[in-house]
C-alpha cells in the first residue's frame, strides 16, 4: 500500500508542522485502525475513524476543506489514541489531533451554549479551590437540576453525593526506612476535589517502598485539558509553569510522578506543546523524567510488602479485582503490564480484565461533557462489561475514569445487586500495605459510591 501523500504547507502550519505531516503521509490507509476506534464502533461512519479523521485533517491543512466542516467528526474524536497500537505503519495519531485542534480552533464557529460550557470548565476544573466551589454549587443545582440548561446537566450527573473535605498536602514526605531515591509528585486538579485519597494512598505507597516525596506547592494543573480541546496558549501557560517548578535544582529528583494517566500522558507532551519556544528543550527533557506511579512502584517492587485485602466480606478465600486500562495510560503511555504485575503481588487476589478493553469509557478529558451522548454509550457498555465480571472492586489508574465509571455502575445498581466498589491503583495497593505510615492531612470522607 502507498503511504499518503499531501500539500500541506509546513510554514504556515506552526511550530509542529513536521510532525503533523509525518503523521499524515505515514498512513497507507489500510484501515486497521477501524476496528480499535470507539467512535467509529458507536458511530459506523468512515469520517469517524481515525483514517477518515486523518484524510479530513490532510484537506483542512491544505487548504481544500473548510475547519468548520470537519470540526464535527473531529470534535467526536476521544483521544483515546486506541488507533497507534492497532497501526501497522505506526501513524502517531497524537502529533496530529491536538497541534491540528489548536492550530484550527479559532476558525470554527462555536454556538453560544456550547462556548459558555468550555469556559465554565476551562476556568474551573484546573484550579482546585474554583472548581471545589463550582462543585458545591453543583450539587445545590441538583436539587434544582430540571431547571438546569441541558448543555449543563452532563456537569452535574458526574458530581458524587459528597465532597471530601479539602486537605492541603505537605511539601514533603519522609520514606519508610532506608531511602532509595526521591521523586515529585503531580497532585493533579479535578483529583485534589473528588478524590484527595488518591494523592494520599500514592503517597503512602511511594513511601513504603523507600520513596522520599516532594510535592511542589507552585505546581499548577499539567495543561492536558486544554491541549486535547486545541487551546494551546493555555496549555502553554500551565507547561511552562511545571517546567519551571519541577526542574528546580534544589531537591535533584529521580522522577516526576503522577497517578491520573491524562496528566502523566500530558506532561509527556510538554516537547510538543512547547515546541518553538525558548524552553522547548527543556520541556522535553522534562517530559522524559515523568512516569506513572505503577512504574515507579514496579521498579521496586521488592520493596512491598503486602497482605490480603480486607475490602470483601470474611469467608471469602479469593478476591476478585476487575481491572480497567485507562486509555491515556495503556495506549499514551504505553502502560499495561505493571499496574497488573501490582495487584497479582497482593495474596488471595484474582486479577479479572474487562471484555472490550481496548474499548474507551467515554470519559477522555471533558470529552463526557463535549459529546455526552458517546460519552454515555461507551460509559454503559464498559460499565455493562465491568459488571460481566463479577468482581466487588474494579480498579483504573485515572479519575476521569473512576468518576466514569461510578456514575455508570451506580445508575446500573440495584438493592441486591449493589455497584462494585471502584478504586485507584494505589488506593488497593495502600489498603494492602503490611505497614503503612502516617499521613499528616485529614483526609476527610471517601468518594461516595
Amino acid at each position: 500500500m502507498k503511504t499518503m501523500q499531501h500539500n500541506i504547507p509546513l510554514e504556515t502550519t506552526g511550530p509542529n508542522a513536521d510532525a503533523m505531516a509525518e503523521a499524515v503521509s505515514t498512513c497507507i490507509r489500510c484501515g486497521f485502525c477501524l476496528s480499535a476506534c470507539p467512535t467509529y464502533d458507536v458511530l459506523q461512519r468512515e469520517s469517524d475513524s481515525p483514517r477518515g479523521r486523518i484524510i479530513l485533517m490532510k484537506e483542512v491543512l491544505e487548504g481544500s476543506m473548510p475547519a468548520d466542516k470537519a470540526a464535527p467528526h473531529l470534535d467526536a474524536c476521544l483521544g483515546c489514541l486506541a488507533c497507534e497500537p492497532a497501526c501497522p505503519s505506526g501513524v502517531s495519531y497524537r502529533h496530529l489531533l491536538s497541534p491540528y485542534r489548536s492550530l484550527v480552533r479559532d476558525r470554527i464557529p462555536v454556538a453560544w451554549p456550547q462556548r459558555l460550557q468550555r469556559w465554565l470548565t476551562a476556568q474551573t476544573l484546573p484550579y482546585p479551590k474554583r472548581f471545589r466551589f463550582a462543585a458545591r454549587m453543583g450539587q445545590i443545582g441538583k436539587t434544582f437540576s430540571a431547571l438546569v440548561p441541558s448543555f449543563l446537566r452532563p456537569m452535574l450527573d458526574l458530581l458524587p453525593e459528597t465532597l471530601p473535605a479539602a486537605t492541603k498536602l505537605q511539601p514533603r514526605y519522609s520514606p519508610m526506612g532506608d531511602q532509595v531515591g526521591r521523586v515529585a509528585l503531580l497532585a493533579g486538579c479535578a483529583q485534589q476535589v473528588l478524590a484527595p485519597e488518591i494523592n494520599e494512598a500514592t503517597i503512602a505507597v511511594l513511601r513504603h517502598i523507600g520513596l522520599e516525596v516532594l510535592v511542589p506547592p507552585e505546581q499548577s494543573c499539567c495543561g492536558s485539558l486544554a491541549w486535547h480541546v486545541g487551546d494551546g496558549d493555555r496549555a502553554a501557560k500551565f507547561a511552562r509553569n511545571n517546567v519551571r517548578v519541577f526542574s528546580s535544582d534544589s531537591q535533584p529528583i529521580d522522577a516526576i510522578v503522577t497517578n491520573a494517566a491524562g496528566c502523566g500522558s500530558g506532561m509527556q507532551e510538554y516537547g510538543m506543546i512547547l515546541r518553538g519556544t525558548d524552553i522547548e528543550s527543556q520541556a522535553a527533557s522534562l517530559a522524559a523524567t515523568v512516569k506513572d506511579v505503577s512504574v515507579v512502584v514496579c521498579e521496586h517492587a521488592d520493596r512491598l510488602r503486602l497482605k490480603r485485602p480486607a475490602l470483601v466480606h470474611e469467608g471469602e478465600s479469593i478476591v476478585r479485582v476487575a481491572y480497567h486500562d485507562a486509555c491515556h495510560l495503556a495506549n499514551a503511555q504505553g502502560v499495561r503490564l505493571q499496574p497488573r504485575e501490582l495487584l497479582c503481588r497482593v495474596p488471595d487476589v484474582e486479577l479479572v480484565d474487562v471484555a472490550e478493553a481496548h474499548l474507551c469509557c467515554g470519559s477522555a478529558g471533558t470529552y463526557n461533557l463535549d459529546q455526552p451522548e458517546t460519552a454515555d454509550e461507551l460509559g454503559r457498555r464498559k460499565a455493562k462489561a465491568v459488571l460481566a465480571t463479577g468482581a466487588p472492586i474494579v480498579v483504573s489508574g485515572n479519575i476521569g475514569c473512576l468518576t466514569q465509571l461510578q456514575s455508570h455502575l451506580n445508575s446500573m445498581a440495584t438493592e441486591s445487586h449493589p455497584a462494585p466498589r471502584v478504586m485507584h491503583t494505589m488506593e488497593f495497593l495502600s489498603a494492602c500495605l503490611e505497614e503503612s505510615p502516617s499521613f499528616e492531612t485529614n483526609p476527610g470522607p471517601k468518594r461516595s459510591p
